[in-house]
């Protein structure tokens, strides 16, 4: 019996590697097992060099995989032994596959789903292949990138970090939620009794796409007829006209500088509503009559290196995503750092690292994900 036993490991133990292991591109050795197991295990055929590339699924929109530029990316990862392939998620995924990695914008369809039935379904036939194969690493969480396409669930978590980095003198302005047409007799007051103050700038409720760019500058009570619900009102803070844009890759983060609104004075005025494209407020070479300083003001020092890791950091924990973007600007008065928005699989313009940086956290996920699974492989060899 003992011999059945010892061959039996053996041979389970040859099965285990050659179909779970050398089939995903790991390096289990013969080595690796008791002497007299290597015959039996190197009888076992080893699989194609090919085979043994780890495969990175990108499903992206057109317009993302064009200014990500994913060829050139894909050039890059296939230099160091990592393969990329373009899903198409109007076909089936399982032909496609296996994938270790899917790394995704799905922005559109995750928006349209909410009214469209056949992208509720494409949807649903991507989050049930993802649960089919709980090995495959998802950069990022489709509920949370749900969460982030929502400015009232983002803004409620920018609310409360505050609370986490009181220590850090980061906050998030004052808001409120506009949810419909009933909520308008009721704006003001709520504005008055959530300690906002003008100006108050509109954004929509939905974070994507062109419109949600489209925003508002708001002076006065009489001008909050104005306003196109669902929406949130903010606080508008003064901030030098320097936006600061935190591009998070994984465990690695780049802080880039860009245009950003003026000042203007704080309190209710009789000034029309300003109505404008967030996007083209502060791309890197915008220059406006919005961006310009009406008055002389020294630089402000830019945010504290510590300060930002540390939002990181906690964002990354409250978020449980590797790829996104967070939005920072500067008090001029009391120098907090305030958060103003958050916002999912950003471009990264302003970051040549973008590219080095995301395969390096790529391939530390692989090798994460191929470490275990040889952890499994033992375990269930020894465990016979």
């Amino acid at each position: 019996m003992p011999h059945l036993r010892f061959i039996l490991i053996c041979i389970v133990s040859a099965w285990v590697v050659s179909k779970a292991d050398w089939v995903r591109g790991g390096r289990i050795k013969a080595s690796a097992f008791h002497p007299s197991c290597q015959s039996v295990l190197q009888r076992v055929p080893r699989e194609t060099s090919k085979m043994s590339r780890r495969k990175v699924g990108f499903c992206l929109s057109d317009k993302k995989r064009k200014r990500m530029n994913l060829d050139a990316f894909a050039k890059l990862c296939a230099e160091h032994g990592v393969e990329v392939v373009e899903i198409d998620i109007t076909q089936p995924l399982e032909p496609q596959g296996p994938f270790d990695v899917i790394v995704h914008k799905l922005s559109d369809v995750i928006v349209e789903a909410e009214h469209d039935s056949q992208s509720k379904q494409l949807l649903v036939n991507f989050q049930s292949y993802v649960s089919a194969h709980p090995r495959i690493v998802l950069l990022d969480p489709i509920s949370t990138m749900s969460q982030i396409l929502d400015r009232f669930a983002s803004y409620r978590i920018m609310s409360k970090l505050h609370n986490s980095l009181r220590d850090w003198r980061i906050c998030s302005p004052p808001y409120v939620e506009v949810h419909s047409a009933s909520d308008m007799p009721s704006i003001h007051q709520k504005v008055t009794s959530q300690n906002l103050s003008f100006p108050l700038i509109c954004k929509t409720r939905v974070a994507h796409g062109s419109l949600s760019h489209e925003m508002s500058l708001i002076f006065s009570a009489a001008s909050l007829a104005e306003i196109n619900p669902p929406c949130v009102l903010q606080s508008f803070v003064n901030h030098g006209a320097v936006l600061h844009k935190v591009f998070v890759v994984g465990d690695r983060h780049f802080c880039v500088e860009r245009p950003s609104l003026k000042n203007f004075p704080s309190g209710p005025c009789d000034r029309k509503t300003i109505f404008f494209n967030s996007q083209q407020v502060s791309k890197p070479e915008s220059s406006c009559a919005l961006t310009a300083l009406d008055e002389q003001m020294p630089c402000l020092p830019p945010p504290s290196t510590d300060a930002v890791a540390a939002l990181v950091k906690e964002l990354r924990l409250q978020l449980g995503m590797a790829l996104f973007g967070v939005d920072i600007i500067i008090n001029i008065h009391t120098y907090t750092l305030s958060v103003i928005d958050i916002n999912i699989f950003p471009g990264y313009e302003g970051v040549p690292q973008f590219f080095t940086s995301l395969l390096s956290y790529i391939e530390s996920v692989l090798d994460k994900q191929t470490a275990e699974h040889k952890g499994e492989t033992f375990s269930m060899a020894s465990g016979l």
